[in-house]
């Protein structure tokens, strides 16, 4: 029972750190499944751990992908977004907690700014930056989501060891 509450919370704490980039949320809930599947004595829970590894590895890539290529249909080059990220990370440790974000929008708007000379296609260009990265975190929660549910599947069915 103790290992599925730890678990859960892991979850919890997870999803949590997928909205606000501090912690690696989508990895942690996959792994949640992994402590679950090792203490469950039904081997049919590392079939439940395997099944999550297959949303996690999916939402992963999609997570990618998507917002990748709407960027570069509005025009956004992979430099923009390199140099906008190296900017993310010096965020993240100048600003606590939304340096990350931050660091980000204003890398996309100075990159794009310095590229076409005009404040309105920077911010245009910043704008779709913007989307992208929410559809990123989206496309990452509904991900971790399909775990949650499915680990809640895999306890439902296999039961709670000890109850």
């Amino acid at each position: 029972m103790t290992t599925v509450i730890v678990t859960g919370l892991l979850m919890l704490v997870g999803l949590v750190g997928i909205v606000v980039p501090v912690l690696p949320g989508l990895l942690l809930v996959w792994l949640a499944t992994a402590l679950w599947a090792f203490d469950h004595p039904n081997r049919w829970a590392w079939l439940v751990f395997a099944l999550c590894g297959v949303v996690y590895a999916a939402g992963l890539v999609t997570q990618y992908l998507v917002p990748g290529r709407r960027l570069k249909d509005a025009g956004v080059k992979t430099s923009t977004l390199f140099l906008a990220v190296i900017l993310a990370i010096v965020g993240f440790f100048v600003i606590p907690v939304v340096g990350a974000a931050v660091g980000f929008v204003l890398g996309v708007f100075l990159v794009e700014l310095g590229r076409h000379r005009d404040g309105r296609v920077a911010w245009r260009s910043t704008g779709h930056a913007l989307k992208a990265v929410m559809m990123s975190i989206g496309i990452e929660l509904v991900a971790g989501f399909m775990i949650v549910g499915l680990w809640l599947l895999g306890v439902w069915r296999l039961g709670i060891p000890g109850l």
